[in-house]
């Protein structure tokens, strides 16, 4: 049985990574509106991501005998001036996430939740990689500024992302 406490913080990370899901298709719309497909399937790739993120720690809890306590979902901002301002709020919400899931490890940790804390490990990780990932886009367009043909290959580029499911090993 997991421990109640825990169990309200992984409830209240399923909401984060929901969130996170309609923020990047908010994001998504913006960049399909401007005519960056490729940007636009970037941000759709990584709203799977997140939905995904968000089921893996609702298995988790039901397999831990808990309680799934679903909330609403915040309305994401959908006000955008375009893509480096875009990935900058992008990565601060990934930084925003990466505070969360810590969180969540650190009150494993103090509940003695031994379990939890080890299957929080693998966000922990990923959100590694998150931020790296988006610090990677950053660097790109601001080295590109206002080079719209640099804008167009790497929106190319971009469109070559593809979706890799993760799952929760029992």
């Amino acid at each position: 049985m997991i421990n109640k406490k825990v169990e309200s913080v992984l409830n209240a990370q399923i909401n984060k990574e929901f969130y996170s899901a309609y923020l990047y298709l908010a994001m998504s719309a913006f960049f399909d509106q401007s005519g960056l497909y490729g940007f636009a399937h970037w941000t759709k790739v990584q709203a799977r991501e997140e939905v995904e993120h968000g089921m893996i720690i609702f298995d988790y809890i039901i397999d831990r005998n808990g309680t799934v306590d679903l909330q609403q979902i915040n309305v994401p901002e959908k006000n955008f001036e375009n893509p480096l301002q875009v990935f900058n709020k992008i990565y601060e919400h990934e930084k925003s996430v990466t505070e969360s899931i810590e969180c969540v490890a650190s009150m494993s940790e103090e509940e003695c939740d031994l379990a939890t804390r080890n299957f929080i490990n693998w966000y922990i990780a990923e959100q590694v990689e998150e931020e790296s990932n988006v610090m990677d886009v950053i660097s790109k367009l601001k080295m590109f500024e206002d080079n719209k043909a640099a804008l167009y290959l790497f929106d190319k580029e971009l469109m070559q992302r593809e979706y890799k499911s993760h799952s929760y090993n029992k």
